[in-house]
């Protein structure tokens, strides 16, 4: 993991009111507080529903808490008539530092292709947010081109053409272990994201590439997160389900704990 800061970041997807989230944020603490986490060592991430963020954000604020605060999308145009969409403007203005980009279901409901996350990492860029550039492969384009050719052609795809790159994650979600139980083996995560990285290198420079943060997601849980956290190509990880039970998620987050240095 050389020395990046391992990234443990919660989607919470389309669940939870305002209310609900300010009472998982609370819990979450408490619990990782109970734990005496040192978020130096392990980033903590949540990533609330557009609604619950303002209620999160004052949360956060006005307890002084060391979670961090990410969104779920944001819109490639900074304003104007475009019914709908959220602005990187207003997600910097509530002290949104991360934002997801090109996540496996914006790709599939929304058709948001190549162009669209391209657009969108350069918005993120704009307004100082970091985008978490999520990438995978289908169950298909598994069996026809292997597991690292996707992730790595839309890494560089969504990070092509920028005047300058900012800092950014990279989240790689096989497809077909999205909440779906499956779950890549820890060798096979690994090697991918080590293959995402040597694309960063030789587009970029290998002093960006091991800068570069990428995190494994897909069905991931307190009991099978330190194997993929073992791997020094890994730095953290990409939650969804799990993310909405405190107890789990501070699990999942305490990974070094379950981890033999």
């Amino acid at each position: 993991m050389a020395n990046r800061v391992p990234l443990i970041a919660g989607n919470w997807k389309m669940n939870l009111d305002h209310q609900q989230a300010i009472a998982l944020v609370q819990k979450l603490s408490w619990t990782l507080n109970d734990a005496d986490h040192d978020y130096k060592t392990t980033e903590v991430v949540v990533f609330p529903p557009f609604t619950d963020i303002r209620s999160v954000q004052t949360l956060i604020d006005a307890d002084k808490l060391e979670l961090g605060l990410g969104a779920q999308d944001l819109s490639k145009f900074d304003s104007g008539a475009y019914t709908g969409e959220i602005s990187g403007a207003f997600l910097s203005k509530l002290d949104v530092k991360y934002v997801l980009v090109g996540h496996s279901e914006r790709r599939q409901y929304h058709s948001e292709g190549d162009d669209v996350i391209q657009a969108k990492t350069a918005a993120a860029f704009r307004h100082g947010l970091v985008p978490v550039i999520c990438v995978g492969e289908t169950l298909e384009e598994l069996e026809t081109e292997g597991q690292s050719a996707v992730p790595v052609r839309q890494t560089l795809a969504a990070l092509a053409g920028h005047d300058k790159l900012g800092e950014f994650v990279i989240a790689y979600e096989p497809v077909w272990a999205i909440g779906t139980g499956k779950v890549a083996t820890a060798e096979e995560a690994a090697a991918v994201c080590g293959k995402i990285r040597e694309a960063l290198a030789a587009e970029f420079g290998e002093e960006l590439a091991q800068a570069t943060r990428i995190l494994y997601g897909g069905s991931v849980k307190a009991n099978n997160v330190a194997g993929f956290l073992r791997s020094t190509e890994v730095d953290g990880v990409l939650v969804g389900g799990a993310s909405l039970d405190a107890e789990e998620f501070s699990g999942i987050a305490r990974f070094l704990k379950h981890i033999a240095l």
